[in-house]
């Protein structure tokens, strides 16, 4: 008969508190996804009871990740258990396929149908955003007595960056000789996540309402201009997954390329977007058959993953010791991202309801992540009708934009502050 400790070691790492520290409890892998599913199950719950939640389309991962946050931030806070949940590895193969499927449904022939105009000018808003972060952060900063390096790595640094771009900037701001970067910037763009997620939904629905703005019913997506509901196949579905590890797979070279340009920063998953985009257009110029309803279900079912175990793993706790100067500048990111989706993002891509969508999605990139951009659209769409433009050719595009020209802006700018 197996011990007690015997059979608690199959779920997964328990650690004693020392000097006064709490006592950690780390669930392995599959238990931590089984927490995942529970997020899932139980954010959708929510948002269908909730006509609040509908009509701001704050995603449902969002909604009950922050809830369990706050019951386990509860639980470490009252010195009972700090409870730790193995993703990380999870979570990266989350996000790089999910990225690796936007990728995927950038064309060429998209580009064309969205237009070089718009093109232009969702590239000319991604990076007046970004430079407006930087200088809005580094103003405040200085009010407030906080290093302008910290105060970047509460900008673009965070907000269009988000924790793997203020993961890498904090490392090399730190060897700049500039203490607890890192910490600050992974908190920054872990509040940066949630808040893109909050103001996303909200903002659509002001400018929906506002200008009494309708979907067209005859745009839908890809998978079902057929006429018929898009149907899965089992040998489709393998095959289809096989193609995108194989994409994956070269989108790692892709990435060792662009991370090693001297003095620019690069995230891994954006070498997945880079693969997804160059395979697609590949597929389509020898006429290699792909299949899009499965791309679509892989794509959705990674987004709704790798938002749980965002959300679920954010560590309330460590947030308040680094609030204050911190909190000021993000607040002040927070009403720059929701003015700026509203006045501009909005005027500049059309003024009519695929502008209101890319507003939100203007909104998740723009404090937090691309998949957020992407989450946001999702939500606004499910309640006010879809929108092929916005939904295949913004996210990536504005993404690949601001993951070129914001390493680019960080290195020099900072480089100022030394």
């Amino acid at each position: 008969m197996p011990s007690l400790q015997e059979i608690v070691a199959y779920f997964g790492t328990f650690t004693p508190g020392t000097d006064g520290a709490v006592s950690s409890f780390k669930f392995e892998y599959l238990t931590s996804l089984g927490f995942a599913a529970i997020v899932i199950f139980l954010g959708h719950a929510i948002v269908r009871r909730s006509k609040a939640l509908q009509k701001f389309a704050i995603p449902a991962p969002v909604v009950s990740g922050l809830l369990l946050s706050l019951i386990i931030a509860l639980v470490k806070g009252s010195g009972i258990l700090a409870i730790k949940f193995d993703v990380s590895t999870i979570q990266d193969l989350c996000q790089n396929l999910f990225f690796l499927c936007v990728g995927f449904g950038f064309s060429a022939k998209m580009l064309r149908q969205a237009g070089g105009k718009l093109a232009i000018k969702v590239a000319f808003a991604a990076c007046l955003l970004i430079t407006l972060q930087n200088l809005m952060g580094v103003a405040i900063g200085q009010l407030v007595g906080m290093h302008p390096l910290l105060a970047l790595q509460c900008s673009s640094s965070a907000m269009s960056g988000g924790v793997g771009t203020a993961s890498a900037f904090g490392a090399i701001f730190e060897e700049w000789g500039v203490a607890n970067a890192t910490t600050v910037g992974v908190t920054a763009g872990t509040l940066g996540n949630i808040m893109g997620s909050l103001i996303g939904g909200p903002v659509a629905a002001y400018l929906i309402t506002r200008h009494n703005l309708k979907s067209d019913p005859n745009d839908k997506p890809e998978s079902e201009r057929v006429g018929t509901a898009p149907t899965l196949s089992n040998s489709r579905m393998v095959s289809t997954f096989a193609t995108l590890l194989l994409l994956a797979a070269f989108g790692m070279p892709i990435y060792c390329i662009l991370d090693n340009i001297p003095q620019i920063e690069m995230p891994k998953f954006i070498g997945c977007l880079f693969a997804g985009a160059i395979g697609r257009n590949i597929m389509e110029a020898f006429h290699i058959e792909f299949h899009t309803p499965e791309v679509d279900a892989i794509e959705h079912m990674f987004l709704e993953l790798y938002l749980a175990l965002v959300l679920m793993t954010i560590d309330i706790t460590a947030l308040m010791s680094v609030a204050g100067q911190m909190g000021i500048i993000l607040v002040a990111q927070a009403i720059l991202m929701a003015l700026f989706a509203i006045f501009v993002s909005y005027n500049l891509f059309g003024r009519d309801y695929g502008a209101a969508v890319m507003a939100a999605g203007n909104c998740g990139w723009g404090c937090g992540s691309g998949p957020n951009a992407v989450a946001n659209e999702k939500a606004v769409m499910d309640q006010y009708g879809y929108h092929h433009v916005a939904w295949v050719f913004y996210p990536a595009f504005a993404v690949i934009i601001d993951d070129i020209y914001n390493p680019v802006f960080l290195s020099a700018f900072g480089s100022l502050f030394k």
